[in-house]
């Protein structure tokens, strides 16, 4: 059983307090283990001193240790350390990161290398790129008692097995937010979703982690975090490539970017309402919804002679509004076929 593992619940905390405090008072050790060494299983290993980790007690948060310094780490860092969840580690072998996260997180002494960190803390967060997560965890050795826990959205919590040993617990916390700015990113977290991995009691912990920071925990369905986090890109990334596009038509209008945000964002916003009050399929509308082969052709020839880069990406839009449209009864065969046949036809000529 970890410390945290009573945190939600003040009375099971107060009643393993006295439970302990008894068996102190008995002279039981229920886990001796000799001087300098470490119990994982019923193996032991040396080091210099009996527990590389500081212990918290039942009712404290764990002592917390993030693993990289960039967006994300810092913003998780500084969001959960005014929450009242104090970050005691921070690693990083850039000098400058380090220097800022320190900066916003009181209190968080600083590591260059990451096996430093593991050994003053219990809970690891590893914010560092996905494809930094499995070597990182296979060059790192936890000890019995501690947790790993990493902030991808497309990876599962096994890419971290490598890091474990007897007595440790994996997870993942994965928090729905564009970390573009760290005060921006601090303030999307209230009202946020954070998916999370881990086995019942860790999974407790991370989902406290989440409300702590104003956000709400979810777990996925097995084998579905992949395109849990593709939904996530498009969301994020894709809709900026989308807005980039409107601009670059917007553009041809004689719009600047912010002069498009302005129109088009009343536009997107509207949209938005309605496919929340609607339904998605609902709330479609436009030529596609209409039929209107001529003003599709219209269209695809004004991105092919002033935007041709977007070309591609208002194809793809369109075939799904037309698969949509066709869907929901807005749209004969017929007329859906002859406008998908533009959209491809559009496409052969840019090639």
């Amino acid at each position: 059983m970890k410390a945290w593992g009573d945190l939600p619940g003040e009375r099971a905390a107060r009643e393993r307090a006295e439970l302990e405090a008894a068996i102190d008072e008995a002279g039981i050790d229920l886990d001796p283990v000799p001087y300098g060494q470490h119990r994982h299983g019923d193996e032991t290993h040396a080091s210099d001193h009996a527990h590389p980790h500081h212990q918290s007690v039942a009712g404290e948060t764990p002592y917390t240790g993030i693993v990289g310094a960039g967006a994300v780490g810092t913003a998780l860092g500084a969001a959960l350390s005014r929450a009242g969840w104090p970050i005691h580690a921070v690693a990083s072998r850039d000098a400058s990161r380090r220097e800022r996260f320190t900066s916003l997180v009181e209190g968080a002494r600083a590591f260059i290398e990451p096996q430093a960190l593991v050994e003053e803390v219990e809970l690891i967060i590893l914010a560092v790129p996905d494809d930094v997560i499995a070597p990182l965890a296979a060059s790192v050795r936890m000890y019995g008692g501690q947790a790993m826990i990493h902030t991808s959205g497309a990876l599962g919590a096994e890419v971290l097995q490598p890091a474990m040993a007897a007595g440790t617990q994996i997870g993942s916390f994965h928090p729905l937010v564009a970390f573009a700015d760290t005060e921006r990113a601090i303030a999307a977290l209230h009202g946020a979703t954070v998916a999370i991995e881990g086995d019942d009691q860790l999974a407790s912990l991370l989902s406290l982690m989440a409300e702590r920071v104003g956000a709400t925990a979810v777990r996925l369905a097995p084998g579905s975090k992949a395109a849990y986090h593709a939904a996530a890109v498009l969301a994020a990334g894709g809709f900026v490539a989308l807005l980039d596009a409107i601009a670059e038509l917007g553009a041809v209008a004689g719009l600047d970017e912010a002069g498009s945000l302005q129109i088009y964002g009343r536009l997107i916003e509207g949209t938005l309402g309605n496919a929340r009050a609607l339904g998605i399929r609902a709330a479609l509308t436009g030529p596609m919804t209409r039929g209107d082969v001529g003003t599709l052709e219209a269209h695809l020839a004004a991105l092919a002679a002033h935007a041709p880069a977007a070309l591609e990406l208002y194809a793809a839009a369109a075939r799904r509004e037309i698969a949509l449209a066709e869907a929901r009864g807005a749209l004969a065969p017929e007329t859906a076929a002859a406008m998908t046949a533009t959209v491809v036809a559009a496409l052969a000529r840019a090639d």
